[in-house]
Formats: structure tokens, C-alpha cells, sequence
């Protein structure tokens, strides 16, 4: 095996192993990444369609299919580099409590022993506390946290192994990273769902809560990638598979089990139109090339300001059409879709903007907010590119 460069192991400089070839856990990672994200939507739209059900619904169990595959693999990763026989794979790990394995793997496994764990606690919770009232309920916060040790696990899995490969494999890493990258940035939108409705679309609130952390996820990978148009291909992936699921989710049968019933459901109920964070993206990566020799915070200042003017820019009208229009009440964006659970009284039900900032005051102070948070959160995410961009173990 050709090696690509050294560390110290045992004290001794030892040479990294060079990558040859995309393991067979590193596809196992972004099928669990996959798999949760899949899951997350399904279950949503499950308890939008039918309300809460058992564990065992198919939604869950693809969820907890994603926990036991990125488990088993990481748990083989991390055993067999600790007491096989070869040592080739060992200056490339990192050592805790005694193993030995890559760093990607020990943060999967920890996140699919807390998927795992909050299963049954989520069950007794019900149990003993009834229906959820809130989303981030004790065990469904155990279970974000699992989420995220595992999409962030594989992360770094596969960028160490794309940082010591070459040529068309390194290529190939790329691509597998970036989709990796897609379910994240899935992930954070099906987490702010509550902010991004269509009748937000015209209230400070969804211009801070919707980008905030995008630039972590769009910088930090995307630079690391080092591929020329990663930011539009995470948020592209983000939307084409908020695209399909609402157009394919209403094609299957399903009705409430639970009351009251405010809405009639026949069908499963898909999510909203995917939010147009690819305009933005794209408009990032185009620009990329005339910013990347200024200052680091230049950079950040310059990205964030940009990322939220082109999101408002395209968002605002958008906002209008998906309300006030009649064109937007059919299949092709789905507004006409709605949970059974929704009281008519809602601003969603009758097609108008939900007004969150009472006063100009109030809604200029979001937005300046908004323009703080974005720099803020782009700055960080350039910082943790250069961290992944190291990356070998």
C-alpha cells in the first residue's frame, strides 16, 4: 500500500495508510445519513397524516435502521483497527479509553448509542406524560443529538479518508461528502420547520431563524471539499428531495387515527415547498473565486450580506405567490396540503401572512440580527473548514 504522509505513533514517525479505494463503511455512513433523513420526513408526515402511532411504524424503523448501520459499522471499524493484526490502519486513528479507530467513527457510534437510547425513553415518556407538546421533548432531544453525532461522524469519516486520497477517488470522495452534507443541511431545515411556513415569509423572523447556521454547514464543508460548486449541490440535494417527497408522499393512502380532526386527509401529507436556499448558494459559489484571497472576516462579512439579500430577494415573492395565489394550491407546490390537526383558524389554513414583528422597530431589529448571526455563523464555519481541511484520522 502507497502511503500519503506521516504522524507519530508510539513515538515513532509512521506514514498515514494512503486511500485506495471508498470503503465499504464510509458508503455505509452516508446510506445511515440517508436512511434517518428519509425517515425524519416520513415520520413527520406520519404523524401530519395519521397521528402518533406505535414504534414499529415503518418511518421509525428506517430511522432506527440508520442508527443500527452507522452503529455496527463504526463499532467494526473501531474493533477490528484495535485488535487486528494489521497495522496499517492504526497511525490513521485516534485513541479513546483504549480503542483505537478513525475519529468519524467513535462520534457515529456514540450518536447511534444515543438514537438507540432514546427509543425507549421516548416511549415511556409518552407514557407517562401523554402526547408531546413541543417538538424538542426530553427524548427527542437525545435523539437530535444522536442525529447529528452520526451525519457529523460520517462527516469527518469520509473527508480523512478523502484528504489522504488522489486524483479520480479523491473525486469520488467529494461527491460522497457533499451528499453526506445534503442530508445536514436537510436535517437543519426539517429542525426549523416551524420557521420556515409560507406565512413567515414576510416576517423578519424567517430571514434569521432560516439561514442561521447555514453558513456553518455551507462553509465548513463546503471548503473543505475543496470542490468548485459545493454549495449548490448541498442545498441542491435538500431541494430536490423536498421536491420528490411532496410530490410522491400523496400518491399513498392514509387518514387520522387520532381526533380532533380540524383538516380531511386521504392521502399522506407531504412537507412544504422546499425553501429557496439554493438561489443563494449557487450566488456563493459563483462568487467564491473573487473573495477567497481577502481576510477571513472580509470573507464572512461579505458572504453572510450576500447569502441573506439574494434569499430575501428570492423568498419575498415567492412568499407571495405561495399564499395569495391560486396557482400554488396544486400538486406542483402543495399548499393545499395541510395536517389534520390544524385548527381553520390558523393563517396558514386561510391563506394569509402570520405577522410576527408587531412594530418596523421590532422587524428591523430581526433583520439586523439576521445580518449578525449570518456573518457570524459563515466566520465560524470558515474557521472549522480549516480543522476539517487537516483532517487525516
Amino acid at each position: 500500500m502507497s502511503t500519503a504522509s506521516v504522524s507519530t505513533h508510539a513515538g515513532i514517525a509512521v506514514p498515514y495508510s494512503r486511500v485506495e479505494r471508498i470503503p465499504w463503511y464510509s458508503w455505509a455512513a452516508a446510506l445511515a445519513a440517508a436512511c434517518i433523513m428519509g425517515g425524519l420526513y416520513w415520520d413527520i408526515s406520519w404523524h401530519e397524516t395519521i397521528g402518533r402511532d406505535t414504534f414499529w411504524t415503518p418511518a421509525h424503523l428506517l430511522i432506527q435502521f440508520g442508527a443500527v448501520l452507522a452503529g455496527t459499522s463504526s463499532a467494526y471499524l473501531i474493533f477490528s483497527t484495535t485488535f487486528g493484526k494489521s497495522h496499517l490502519g492504526k497511525p490513521s486513528s485516534v485513541n479513546v479509553l483504549g480503542f483505537r479507530g478513525p475519529l468519524g467513527a467513535f462520534i457515529a457510534a456514540w450518536g447511534a448509542v444515543a438514537m438507540l437510547t432514546s427509543a425507549p425513553f421516548d416511549n415511556w415518556w409518552h407514557d407517562a406524560y401523554g402526547l408531546d407538546v413541543k417538538i424538542m421533548s426530553p427524548p427527542h432531544t437525545l435523539l437530535a443529538m444522536g442525529i447529528a453525532g452520526i451525519m457529523w461522524g460520517s462527516i469527518i469519516l469520509i473527508l480523512a479518508q478523502m484528504n489522504r486520497a488522489d486524483g479520480a477517488l479523491r473525486r469520488r470522495f467529494q461527491w460522497l461528502l457533499l451528499c453526506t452534507g445534503g442530508f445536514i443541511v436537510e436535517q437543519d431545515m426539517l429542525f426549523k420547520l416551524e420557521f420556515s411556513n409560507r406565512v413567515l415569509m414576510h416576517s423578519a423572523i424567517f430571514y434569521l431563524v432560516v439561514p442561521m447556521g447555514i453558513g456553518f454547514f455551507l462553509e465548513g464543508i463546503g471548503r473543505a471539499s475543496e470542490h468548485r460548486w459545493p454549495r449548490t449541490i448541498m442545498t441542491g440535494l435538500y431541494t430536490v428531495l423536498f421536491l420528490l417527497a411532496l410530490w410522491i408522499f400523496p400518491l399513498f393512502p392514509g387518514e387520522p387515527k387520532l381526533g380532533p380532526v380540524y383538516q380531511p386527509v386521504s392521502h399522506m401529507v407531504p412537507l412544504h415547498f422546499p425553501v429557496l436556499i439554493m438561489a443563494p448558494a449557487f450566488v456563493l459559489d459563483l462568487t467564491f473565486p473573487l473573495i477567497r484571497r481577502m481576510g477571513k472576516w472580509t470573507q464572512a462579512a461579505i458572504q453572510g450580506v450576500v447569502f441573506l439579500l439574494v434569499f430575501l430577494a428570492v423568498s419575498w415573492p415567492l412568499g407571495t405567490f405561495l399564499v395569495y395565489s391560486p396557482a400554488a394550491r396544486t400538486w406542483l407546490f402543495g399548499t393545499q396540503e395541510f395536517a389534520f390537526f390544524l385548527n381553520p383558524s390558523l393563517p396558514s389554513i386561510r391563506n394569509v401572512f402570520h405577522v410576527w414583528e408587531s412594530t418596523r422597530a421590532q422587524f428591523l431589529t430581526t433583520f439586523g440580527l439576521a445580518f449578525l448571526t449570518g456573518i457570524l455563523g459563515t466566520r465560524i464555519g470558515i474557521t472549522w473548514s480549516g480543522f476539517l481541511s487537516r483532517l487525516r484520522r
